[in-house]
């Protein structure tokens, strides 16, 4: 087979032949050539120059292609379990519900991150030892004063929300937010690096700071945290180079959606503390009867129902309608009450015989 390849001028040639036959006019003759009897390899069908991947694509230099399909999707997986870590504190935090949801995980310039943000911000440098560099952790100013007014006390749906830096008091208090984001990265983080993320500072023109060079390729992993009708972004910016020695290790893992680290006394703790303020229906039935519904249209003002339950019998108390207690009836301070006496054991007995033989 011959290995002759065609000149810009042949296949130009070809490509107007090819036009002007899906035009439907005539096919122009093409010009006498050695090219005219090369073999099918050096044959250009239509097909493939109609096929987008084989089309030529400009290519931004400002702006390389640096981090691998392979490691985004693993970005974006191992960030999934943190913002499900992180809405169960942040919720825990501010006793409001919230939703924290993994928006998009992308790369770009820090340039173009930058100049993407409002002004001013909640832009939170954070030193993320032993690995080199800074990570940038940004909140909308809309979410970052919609937290602080309900740390502070305030309607868990405010709408006026002011347009301003935040003062040094206000920095303290999202200061508490991040170290919560924190804990919960160095929890994602720590299968892949031991790493103890700080907060070193909190400023609001993004502008000024600048951790990288403008046309570094950075990380960018986005949030979005609901509470109540308000609504913002979470970002956190990841230069490349200091988790480029991690990128093989992040690749071959396979990270699935959930974690599969233990629970630990942190979490324990505060799923507990989450569950104390927790409201819960408590019934307690009197007693049960029936009565034919003739009987029940007829009654009237005064009647008495006769029920089969013995006065000296507990009576049951249920919690979201499971039965739990046993309990007697009586007063308290001029209120109508009950004792709680016995848990209610729920479960299962074993068979008569079964018995028998233990």
């Amino acid at each position: 087979m011959s290995d002759e390849i065609l000149s810009q001028n042949q296949v130009e040639d070809l490509i107007r032949a090819m036009e002007s036959e899906g035009s439907g006019q005539p096919k122009a003759a093409a010009p006498s050539s050695p090219a005219a009897n090369v073999a099918p390899r050096s044959t250009l069908s239509a097909s493939r120059f109609n096929d987008p991947k084989l089309r030529p694509m400009n290519y931004d230099f400002k702006r390389p292609e640096r981090v691998g399909k392979e490691l985004m999707g693993a970005m974006r997986s191992l960030h999934e379990g943190l913002g499900r870590a992180f809405n169960a504190k942040l919720s825990g935090l501010l006793r409001s519900i919230t939703e924290v949801k993994l928006v998009s995980a992308d790369q770009l310039t820090y340039s173009e991150f930058v100049y993407s943000l409002d002004t001013p911000t909640c832009f939170c440098v954070l030193d993320v030892k032993p690995l080199e560099g800074n990570w940038i952790l940004d909140i909308a100013p809309t979410l970052s004063f919609a937290v602080v007014d309900r740390m502070l006390g305030g309607d868990p749906q405010p709408n006026d929300l002011p347009n301003r830096a935040l003062t040094e008091i206000e920095h303290r208090l999202m200061a508490r937010v991040t170290k919560l984001f924190l804990d919960g990265m160095q929890t994602t983080w720590q299968s892949v690096a031991e790493m103890e993320p700080t907060l070193r500072s909190i400023e609001s023109n993004p502008q000024l700071v600048q951790i990288v060079p403008p046309n570094e390729v950075i990380v960018l992993i986005c949030f979005e945290v609901t509470m109540g009708k308000n609504r913002g972004m979470m970002n956190l910016c990841i230069p490349y180079n200091s988790i480029e020695r991690f990128s093989s290790q992040l690749s071959s893992k396979g990270w699935g959606g959930y974690s599969s680290n233990p629970a630990t006394p942190e979490s324990k703790q505060a799923l507990e503390t989450q569950l104390d303020s927790a409201l819960v229906e408590l019934t307690v039935t009197l007693a049960r009867s029936k009565i034919k519904t003739g009987d029940l249209l007829s009654m009237d003002v005064g009647d008495v129902i006769t029920t089969e339950h013995q006065i000296d019998n507990p009576l049951e108390v249920a919690i979201q309608s499971v039965p739990k207690f046993k309990a007697t009836v009586g007063a308290l301070k001029g209120k109508k009450a009950v004792r709680i006496r016995d848990h209610i054991d729920l479960r299962p007995k074993p068979p008569a015989a079964e018995a028998a033989k233990s």
